[in-house]
């Protein structure tokens, strides 16, 4: 089992943690988690209809510092998804590669609905595939364009479906594998792990976000 083999992970795993990841990530040992799956603030300073604001979506300071430390926890040959917003694309791209990550692949998902009207109507979400050295190919690689059910945002203002989330998870790890997810908003990535049968690791800085969170992971009941 993973935590025998990495016993300072035990008492992260299946928990939600509130905290800042910058901090949390280094009680983590080198190369001890299966899979990275996360959605961090965008750099857009976003704000809803309701007016709740990301943590830290004014400013990159943290990009580097958060990444590398993705870098050395995610075991090697392995896979890292990453929400992002396409107009930073550059600065995030920049980063992945300076830790050390490589592009690998790139997910759509076709929203039913525009969520923003501008200079187009923005029907669909975007993550890149990264690697961390030289994978093996899945046994069954998902579709690069997915279809998208809308959450409701209820518990946070981005919140992503698990059926969003739940085929990637799914290729790009082993039941029983820890799944991380240092900006874990809703705590939608926990509920995909443990659908699949994967074990969590989940950090969340803000109690707007966490608090709801937490008490949903604890209900463990069928989400969609």
């Amino acid at each position: 089992m993973h935590n025998q083999a990495y016993p300072e992970v035990h008492s992260f795993v299946d928990r939600i943690i509130q905290g800042d990841c910058l901090s949390l990530l280094r009680d983590l040992p080198d190369n001890s988690v299966d899979l990275v799956v996360t959605d961090p603030p965008y750099l857009i300073r976003y704000k809803d209809r309701e007016g709740r604001k990301i943590i830290n979506d004014d400013n990159d300071r943290w990009v580097y510092p958060a990444f590398a430390e993705l870098y050395r926890v995610l075991k090697p040959d392995r896979w890292c998804i990453c929400f992002y917003a396409w107009n930073r694309a550059d600065r995030f791209l920049s980063v992945w590669r300076e830790c050390g990550f490589f592009p690998a692949g790139h997910f759509v998902w076709v929203k039913p609905y525009a969520s923003f009207v501008n200079s187009t109507r923005m029907r669909h979400e975007q993550a890149y595939l990264l690697v961390k050295g030289y994978p093996p190919r899945p046994e069954n690689p998902p579709d690069d364009v997915l279809p998208w059910q809308y959450s409701g945002n209820k518990l946070h203002p981005t919140q992503k479906p698990v059926s969003a989330l739940t085929p990637l998870v799914e290729a790009y790890s082993r039941k029983d594998e820890i799944v991380l997810d240092p900006f874990a908003g809703s705590g939608t990535t926990g509920i995909a792990a443990r659908q699949t049968g994967r074990r969590f690791i989940l950090f969340e800085k803000d109690p707007q976000y966490f608090q709801p969170a937490e008490k949903r992971l604890a209900q463990d009941l069928p989400q969609n």
